[in-house]
């Protein structure tokens, strides 16, 4: 009786091993994981990553699976909400490495998730890719994070030179969040780069402001005493249309220029005519754009129902990268840590990628070489292209 027992348990076990379902569960699925602020203070930015992300997965299933080695394997997206906390960033880098076994992460989107964020995927030795953090901090000595934007050293001489030669101006002034990293880097490299061309003191005013503020009348009232003629402001979308119509219905005159942060189409819904005219530096410009950036912009507005920011274009560039490293690896072993060191690895040599929002090729810190926009919001509340300029 023993025996038949016995080999009715290893006839049941061979079966469970060879059956349809069984070979399912052990199939090998490849997780990205995307890190992303659903809810908090800047949810329009988890929404455009969110979307773009749902697009590139679409894609991905049309195909039937992602190509790798002459095989095709199945995706899945892990979606988390970092609740725009750095804590909660954190927090969802480590489930999906340790627990949802994810491949790479892409996200966070801002810097003040972004950094602490990176810290954690580094350690773990998982590739994540921000998109839209322009903070050095970032990237800085972590071999396995990389950005799929420009850095705020860049970007902030970008938007002194192009304030110094568009409109011949000397004195500036700078109003910025001084809580939120990507704002205080910025503002930083801004005050350098234009102290350098126009000289000590040069910056008239330099005023901070703590995450959350609403009322920026005291700091606003000091830049016009100061006889500032232009304002430097790298708010975030829900903060530039309080900080534009609170400077003019002080009296301010002169020109108001922003960051990417601006280039949500939340900030013109919410600043109206306030922001017509008004300039930023941003990754892309949708009006007027062509070729596969104009493909994208058309089949998210389509699906979405609106123009797509530099977020959700950035997020699609920081996927079809991830995609492009996990085809480069060769092959998929189902050994986790493997595959994600042969995913790095394969990211860190790609060169010349062809992305919506610009070509790419990353130096040893994971930082992308590419070109920077300025965009002016004309008198439609669009988003145009006005100039570009490179490294």
């Amino acid at each position: 009786m023993k025996k038949i027992t016995c080999l009715l348990i290893v006839s049941f076990a061979f079966a469970m091993v060879f059956s349809t379902s069984a070979f399912s569960a052990r199939k090998t699925i490849i997780k990205i994981g995307i890190n992303a602020p659903l809810t908090g203070d800047i949810p329009k930015v988890g929404e455009g990553s969110k979307f773009a992300a749902m697009m590139w997965l679409e894609d991905i299933e049309k195909a039937g699976g992602l190509e790798i080695g002459g095989k095709k394997y199945d995706v899945e997206l892990v979606i988390e909400d970092n609740e725009s906390k750095a804590e909660s960033a954190v927090k969802a880098n480590t489930k999906m490495i340790t627990q949802d076994d994810v491949i790479a992460i892409v996200g966070p989107q801002s810097s003040s998730q972004a950094v602490p964020a990176g810290e954690v995927a580094n350690k773990y030795k998982t590739v994540m890719i921000s998109p839209w953090s322009t903070n050095p901090n970032t990237t800085l000595d972590r071999p396995y994070v990389f950005r799929g934007c420009f850095l705020d050293p860049f970007q902030g001489p970008v938007v002194s030179n192009f304030i110094s030669d568009e409109f011949g101006l000397t004195k500036a002034a700078v109003l910025y969040d001084v809580a939120a990293d990507y704002q205080k880097g910025l503002a930083e490299e801004f005050k350098k780069a234009w102290e350098k061309r126009h000289g000590a003191g040069s910056i008239v005013a330099y005023e901070s402001f703590t995450t959350k503020d609403t009322d920026f009348s005291s700091q606003l009232t000091k830049i016009i005493k100061s006889g500032a003629e232009v304002l430097f402001a790298p708010q975030y979308y829900n903060e530039v249309p309080l900080v534009v119509q609170q400077a003019k219905e002080l009296g301010w005159k002169g020109p108001i220029v922003g960051s990417d942060s601006w280039g949500s189409t939340e900030t013109v819904q919410l600043c109206g005519e306030a922001c017509y005219g008004l300039y930023f530096s941003t990754h892309y410009a949708a009006a007027g754009a062509t070729g596969a950036t104009k493909i994208f912009i058309d089949r998210y507005t389509d699906t979405y129902g609106y123009v797509p920011d530099d977020v959700a274009a950035l997020t699609w560039d920081a996927l079809r990268l991830a995609e492009q490293a996990i085809k480069d690896a060769g092959k998929i072993t189902g050994r986790i840590e493997k595959d994600r060191q042969a995913v790095r690895d394969a990211l860190a040599k790609i060169k010349n990628f062809a992305g919506i929002t610009g070509n790419m090729t990353f130096t040893e810190e994971g930082d992308p070489i590419k070109c920077a926009v300025i965009v002016k919001i004309n008198d439609k509340g669009e988003y145009e292209f006005f100039k570009s300029i490179c490294p």
